[in-house]
């Protein structure tokens, strides 16, 4: 099930009796106007009363009705002027959805002393109302309709309710058993499913292999095309044969996780897949990824759920990649090597691609993509849990210079690696994480806020403080 990056915003502006009926219903429009402009799908409140406003109890009801039928997926309230703040609480409390509490910036007062709207006193108190009402919400500051913070804001709360979106319909496609030997990548599915809501959904490899076998023999159209699309995007070094059924493979994943309505797929792609097959499984990782179902390896639950939530955060701007903290640089000793054999969407290759063999296997089965990152700053998470605890660690890396080496791969420079090794060391993390070019820690941050039970560990204290700050600022 690819994700679509669309996210429906039930608009309920609101305002309070006793101020300016006229400036609100003004704001009212000049709001709705900048979410137009900005391509926000959103669902307003017209044909509730006669002003489009949320103003009192009897309104709260058919509001709540309206936007449960059209299944939104977070809810906007801004204060057009000190707004109702029983009201608002009301709804969000029955939605339970992600919101956004904010209102535009006061004029001056009248000539004669009278103030139109009092907009920032009423965010106070509704703040106190979903507090009381234990309703999560975010802030963006009390600031001007036309202000890049409300916009920046605004967007950043919108991918974070794309994270929550996603996460709360997880529906991981496992391909097989983990590798025996992979205690690390053990999980708790029970716990995954009472905590989150997070499904896992197994099939065998004899199952998964007969799909691929009849696809590759069946003139299947998307088989056709992905072959297609591979030698015009790819340098191919295997045989005519193994693309064939390395886009056979791709297909299946594919057609598994639509039928069972699944958002990411962890395959175990070693080594029962091989002795089936005949093939890696890395290249139709890396092309599912850049359609938008991300794709892990080792039958990686915990990093499918890391790759939902990362990509979704991206809005579907870039792809996420899914790689291995490796080894740290020759010479840079807060650089490391982030790799693997080959999964990473073609779409970040530095260069054109190579598909070709891995190098850490005795079989050297066909399949797996070689090239280096595309440079730049990326965002590098992982979510993970033991015994009952679970975070999130995140933070920021930058591309750096290093050795050629096999496989798809970054060297990247992390300030403090050091604190970050142990880190990932004394857990509740692995050697697995998923990164994404750009910023996304902000995004991730606000989303952990609807997602109980799961905590932000940042790299170092500087990122936290940024992080914080642009997540509100």
């Amino acid at each position: 099930m690819t994700m679509d990056n669309k996210v429906i915003i039930g608009y309920a502006p609101t305002r309070r009796r006793i101020f300016s009926a006229k400036d609100a219903v003004k704001y009212k429009k000049l709001i709705a106007d900048k979410l137009r402009e900005w391509e926000i799908e959103f669902i307003d409140i017209e044909d509730i009363n006669e002003e489009g406003l949320l103003r009192c109890a009897e309104d709260v009801e058919p509001v709540i009705d309206k936007f449960r039928k059209a299944r939104v997926d977070a809810l906007f309230l801004p204060h057009c002027n000190f707004g109702s703040e029983h009201s608002c609480g009301k709804v969000a409390a029955a939605l339970n959805v992600p919101v956004l509490l904010w209102g535009p910036r006061d004029e001056a007062p009248e000539p004669d002393g009278s103030r139109l709207r009092d907009t920032q006193c009423g965010l106070f108190a509704t703040g106190k109302v979903l507090r009381r009402m234990q309703v999560p919400f975010t802030y963006v500051p009390n600031c001007r309709v036309d202000s890049p913070q409300f916009e920046r804001g605004f967007r950043n709360f919108t991918a974070a309710a794309n994270v929550v979106k996603e996460f709360r319909k997880g529906r991981i496609l496992q391909i097989d058993t983990r590798p025996a030997d992979f205690w690390t990548m053990m999980v708790n599915e029970g716990e995954l499913l009472e905590k989150f809501g997070i499904q896992v959904f197994p099939i065998t490899m004899v199952e998964f292999a007969d799909k691929v076998l009849e696809l590759e023999a069946s003139g299947d159209e998307d088989v056709e095309e992905t072959v297609r699309y591979i030698h015009d995007h790819m340098e191919v070094c295997i045989p005519e044969d193994s693309v064939r059924r390395v886009a056979a493979l791709k297909t299946a994943m594919k057609y598994f996780a639509r039928i069972n309505g699944c958002n990411a797929v962890a395959i175990q792609c070693w080594d029962a897949l091989q002795q089936a097959l005949h093939v890696m499984p890395c290249c139709a990782n890396a092309l599912l990824t850049d359609e938008g179902i991300p794709v892990v390896c080792e039958t990686d639950i915990h990093g499918a759920i890391t790759a939902i939530m990362v990509q979704a955060a991206g809005m579907g701007r870039t792809p996420s990649f899914f790689a291995d903290w490796s080894v740290r640089h020759p010479e840079n000793d807060n650089g490391e090597l982030l790799q693997h054999c080959g999964p990473w969407p073609i779409s970040l290759a530095r260069e054109k691609a190579r598909l070709s063999r891995p190098f850490a296997f005795p079989e050297h089965c066909p399949g797996a993509v070689v090239s280096e990152l595309k440079p730049g700053e990326i965002s590098i998470l992982r979510f993970d849990g033991d015994n009952g605890d679970y975070g999130m660690l995140m933070g920021r890396a930058k591309t750096i210079e290093g050795p050629e080496t096999i496989g798809t791969y970054a060297w990247v420079e992390i300030p403090d690696w050091p604190k970050v090794e142990t880190m990932i060391v004394k857990g509740p993390y692995v050697h697995h994480a998923v990164g994404i070019h750009g910023d996304i820690l902000p995004v991730i941050y606000e989303a952990l806020n609807y997602i109980p039970g799961v905590r932000a560990d940042f790299y170092n204290e500087e990122q936290e403080r940024e992080t914080t700050y642009a997540a509100w600022n």
